[in-house]
């Protein structure tokens, strides 16, 4: 087993280097921080985890619009015009 870089959208995020039969991913990018140290059984499952971790940074808010702070601003509910 031979490191291994790990490219999402074009960009190196990370690397995986061999631990005992495992990969352990080693973060080259802040945003994959959390994954680092983390032990995978793949390459894939790996790439699979950055994508994931990607989504979850990505991911806009579900529901309705927050709550007016009582600056002026209007609380439109999911269903309104």
């Amino acid at each position: 087993m031979n490191k291994q870089t790990i490219e999402f959208a074009g960009e190196a995020v990370g690397a995986l280097m061999p631990d005992n039969g495992r990969l352990r991913f080693v973060a080259v990018k802040y945003s994959v921080w959390p994954l680092d140290g983390r032990i995978f059984a793949t390459a894939e499952d790996a790439l699979r985890a950055v994508a994931a971790l990607s989504v979850l940074r990505h991911r806009g808010p579900i529901g309705p619009k927050s709550a007016p702070t009582g600056r002026g601003e209007a609380f439109v509910a999911s269903g309104s015009p």
